[in-house]
């Protein structure tokens, strides 16, 4: 589905990111780890042709990204970004519905099968009660939720989700890792980040661990997701305590 090779990543005049390098199958959720300022961003709009990449390549479905327009683009990768300002009191419905856009034709409107749609992903989380609802009023967890079902409404065949827990809480982050683990299920390849390391070991099956702009490792997270991986990161203590059922957490060493 998709394959970085060797690549290069930053913004005009300052690389941020070298020799990356990794591959994503379809039903694969790959969690991207590591430090404010550490690539995280800035490699996942590269991966969305949104930024020009530095060196190295980028093919999807076989294809080189570099070679496709933006609607192209649009039809196979939704994105969830880390957060969206409301400025316009759009129903959540029509705000989802944008995420039909690369689906219609310049001047269509949407029919009755782009309203099914972008109702079927409001009600996969959760959100049908609040169709109607003006974006402008819900709370910023809601919206952050509204965003991920915008991107289910394009049918991706790749998800890309930056931080998608960052502003929710406790019951919405997992609601939000269920709802991942069911698309990869589904066939849908998965890459998303998150600054929390259990939420690759809830619904990964790879991490990459991403530290000033280059891979520190990557594989399964039980693999590379390890006390002195997080502490080279972070640099703080952590402790990588297995838990019954094959399951893993992490906790700060902190003194009590």
């Amino acid at each position: 589905m998709l394959e970085v090779r060797e690549l290069a990543f930053g913004f005009p005049g300052r690389t941020v990111g070298r020799d990356v390098s990794f591959t994503l199958a379809a039903g694969e959720v790959m969690c991207v780890l590591g430090p404010n300022g550490g690539g995280k961003t800035t490699l996942f709009r590269t991966v969305l042709g949104l930024l020009e990449p530095h060196g190295g390549t980028i093919a999807l479905e076989g294809s080189p990204l570099a070679s496709m327009t933006r609607t192209e683009i649009a039809r196979r990768i939704g994105y969830v970004p880390q957060g969206h300002a409301a400025y316009f009191a759009f129903t959540i419905r029509e705000f989802v519905l944008m995420g039909r856009t690369a689906h219609l034709g310049a001047f269509a409107s949407p029919a009755k099968r782009d309203v099914l749609v972008a109702d079927r992903s409001l009600e996969s989380l959760g959100l049908a009660h609040l169709a109607d609802k003006p974006v402008t009023e819900i709370s910023g967890g809601e919206r952050q939720l509204a965003l991920v079902a915008r991107a289910l409404a394009q049918e991706p065949k790749l998800l890309v989700l930056d931080e998608p827990t960052a502003s929710l809480d406790f019951g919405n982050q997992v609601r939000v890792l269920e709802r991942i683990s069911a698309l990869a299920r589904s066939g849908i390849a998965i890459l998303f980040s998150s600054h929390d390391p259990d939420h690759a070991f809830l619904c990964a099956s790879r991490a990459l661990l991403l530290a000033e702009g280059r891979v520190l490792e990557s594989g399964a997270p039980r693999e590379v997701i390890r006390a002195d991986t997080l502490e080279r990161m972070y640099r703080v203590s952590v402790r990588v305590v297995p838990l019954p059922g094959g399951m893993h957490t992490c906790l700060p060493g902190m003194r009590p």
